[in-house]
This record gives structure tokens, sequence and C-alpha cells, in this order.
């Protein structure tokens, strides 16, 4: 089949107003936001010193779905991603259930991140710092994705900033020691593996780039660049970090930690830096809510218009470009979440609906043909297993969480196919 590029007759169509640096920043928002100050505590907590090999496996897993999508995305430039990619190249079924997948699991990584805000903000409120920060990103979403697009540049930098000096200050202080680096008798395979599945949250911010395929110029010249070059910079990013933290903490303290990159600092002895980080870390959670959002509702839209969500979400805003009431949707369920929701709960949900994500597309990839830009068969056949090793090596109750909501998805496609024929 073609590109599924445009809306159905009678429908908005998004403008294609992003080049690469604009995909790159808005992956990089999503990606730095979410992993560095959210997710390396309970991966410490599961894989104790194996966390730079969780780290490592993590990483390997979302090259291979990292250039699968790319490819899928350059073929079919259309809002959606995954969705649109499962639809075409497997069946209609498993395009609804990347969507699915996708959009609960995103959800609830939206929740997390507003939490972080929160967490770092003022610990004290945090829920309500949180709904307060979907609210005033689903505002600017609103009025058009090149104004997101310009903020998440401005938080990129900031953040940026911020962890070079962390990583400096931590790595140069008489408190690193290269020894807390090594692997001991409790960094267990199983261990390493949930680690590799919760830091797999953090890498998935590419998925913002395919997701916003429609709005991408050039898109097949530039989502195959911005992909690779937004994962690789994430990656330099983690390692950095990951080393500093370690060394001045050791994984024990990590794992205990409520703002690891603080508590870093200060035992690196640098106090009068904490509160720098914890403007860098909100910065951050910031950056990565406003472009998990961005993809969210772009999925929403995608499946707004085949009427697997409600078709009145797949308006786009005459004037701002933008699927408006798809936003407004997505920041009322989030703001629900983040006002009741926790957050390492939230990081294993999510990470477990986006996985399947990722195995959909990885399946998708590995039909492609070599006309079509087919990646070398063995990347997605690598994806596809990893996605599914990690996914269910996460904690049982993400495990069963995240598998029942899929199971409730499944259903209730099933019930309109049959309501459908009737």
């Amino acid at each position: 089949m073609g590109a599924a590029a445009s809306a159905p007759a009678g429908e908005g169509v998004l403008k294609r107003r992003l080049g690469t640096t604009d995909a790159v920043v808005i992956g990089l928002g999503s990606m730095i936001g979410a992993g560095i100050f959210a997710a390396f505590v309970p991966a410490a907590e599961a894989a104790g010193t194996g966390l730079l090999l969780g780290l490592a496996v993590a990483a390997v897993v979302a090259y291979c779905n990292a250039t699968s999508s790319a490819r899928l995305a350059a073929r079919y430039p259309a809002s959606g991603g995954t969705y649109v990619y499962g639809r075409e190249r497997l069946g209609g079924f498993w395009g609804y259930l990347a969507g699915w997948a996708f959009v609960v699991g995103k959800t609830a990584s939206c929740a997390a991140m507003a939490l972080t805000v929160g967490l770092y903000a003022w610990p004290g409120q945090a829920h309500a710092v949180a709904v307060a920060a979907v609210v005033a990103l689903t505002a600017v979403n609103y009025v058009g994705v090149q104004k997101s697009a310009w903020l998440t540049r401005v938080i990129v930098a900031v953040v940026l900033a911020v962890l070079a000096t962390v990583v400096t200050v931590c790595l140069t202080s008489g408190a690193a020691q290269a020894t807390r680096l090594g692997i001991g008798t409790e960094g267990t395979v199983l261990g390493v593996l949930q680690a590799a599945g919760l830091l797999f949250f953090a890498f998935a911010g590419y998925a913002r780039i395919a997701t916003l395929g429609e709005e991408v110029r050039d898109p097949a010249r530039t989502i195959p660049r911005a992909i690779p070059l937004a994962l690789g910079i994430a990656l330099a990013v983690y390692v950095a970090v990951a080393l500093a933290v370690l060394t001045v903490l050791g994984p024990g303290r990590l794992a205990d930690a409520t703002a690891p990159l603080i508590d870093a600092v200060r035992a690196a002895g640098f106090p009068a830096l904490a509160p720098v980080v914890r403007v860098g870390a909100a910065v951050a959670a910031l950056g990565s809510l406003l472009a998990l959002i961005l993809g969210v509702s772009r999925t929403t839209l995608a499946m707004a218009r085949d009427r697997h969500l409600p078709h009145a979400l797949a308006a786009v805003h005459p004037r701002f470009g933008v699927p408006y009431r798809a936003e407004l949707a997505v920041g009322v369920v989030v703001a629900l979440a983040a006002a009741t929701g926790d957050l390492r709960g939230a990081i294993g949900f999510s990470s477990f609906g986006v996985l399947v994500y990722y195995a959909i597309a990885n399946a998708a990839a590995f039909t492609l043909t070599t006309a079509e830009g087919r990646p070398p068969r063995a990347l997605p056949i690598v994806g596809l297993a990893g996605c599914l090793l990690l996914a269910f090596a996460l904690p049982a109750s993400s495990v069963l969480s995240g598998a029942a909501v899929l199971v409730l998805g499944a259903a209730a496609y099933g019930l309109r196919k049959v309501m459908g024929r009737s």
C-alpha cells in the first residue's frame, strides 16, 4: 500500500512545519526528561550493580526499534506512528493494538513526567503541581506545534547545561570511586532485564518523531536522520550521567534516592548546586511531558480518523492546525492520572505498553521489501524478541496490569467488529 499521508476527505490535514533540528529536539526533550530524573532509581533497585548492563541492553533494543521505526516512518509519513505501520503491514487488529498500547502506555508516561515535575518543584504538593503542569503544556500544544518545538529547544538547552554540570562536579570530586561501577553478585539476570525494561521507558522518546510524521518536512529524508541522531545524543548523555551518579552514590544509595541527581551533587561536596539541579529536573520533565502530549494526541487523532476512538477527536483546528480535541482529551485524562497516580507504578505500566508497541513496529518492519527501505533482517528480529523479553521481565504488577489493559482493548476491538456486522 502507499503512504497514508493524508487525512480522509472532509477532515483537517496537519501542516508540514518541522525540520530535522526540530524533530531531533522534540525526541531529545522526551528522552532526556524521562530517564535521567525518573528511571534510574527503580532500575538501580532492580539490578543493583548490574545497572550499567541494564542500560546497555535497553540501548541495543532501542537502537533496533529506532531503526525499524525510522524506515517505517519514511514509508508512511502520517500521524499515528506504529498504529499506522501495523495497520498497513500487518492488518487492522495489529495496528489497533499498537495504537491502544501506545495511547495507554504513554498516557501513563505523561502522568509520570507530570509527577516528576511536582516531586522536584514542590515535593509537598507534587500532585497539584503535576496537574498544573499538564494544563499549562496542553495550552502550549493547543496553539501550534511550532511553538511547542521552540519551547522544547529552550528546555533541552537548559537541561543539557545542568546535566553537564552534574557530570563534571561528580566525576572530578573526591567522593567519586570507580570501584562502585563493578558488577557484584546481586546483579542477577532477571534484575538486569527488569532494569533494561524500566530504562527503556527513558529511550522511547524517539517515537515522538515518528508520530509527528504528518508534520515533518520531507519525511522520507528527515525522519531516518532525526531518529538515530536523537537516540545517539540521548545515549551519550545517559551513559555520562549514570557513570557520574554511580561513582558518587553507588547502586545501593541510588536505589534509595528520591532525587538522585540532587543526592549526587551533595555527596560530591557541592550542596549549593542542589537548587540548580532541582530547577533543571523540573524543566527536563516539563520538556518530556510537552513532547509526550504531542505524541499521544497524534496517535489519538489517527485512531479517531479510523473510528477506533470517538470520531470527534479527529478534528484539526482551522487556525492553529493542531488536533485540538485530541489534545484536550489527552490533557484531561493525564491530569486525572497525575492527580491520583504513583511515579514508580506509572513507569512500569508505561514500559509494558510501549514495549508491546515497539514489538509490533519491529514485526511490521520485518515485512518491508528491499525497495521499501527494509532494515537488515537481524535488527527487527532482535528488536521484536528484545521487546517481548523485557516486557515480560518487568515487575509482576506492571505485567499483569499492562496485559489486562491490552486484553480490554482487544475485547473492545472485537466487540466493535461484531457490532459492525450486526
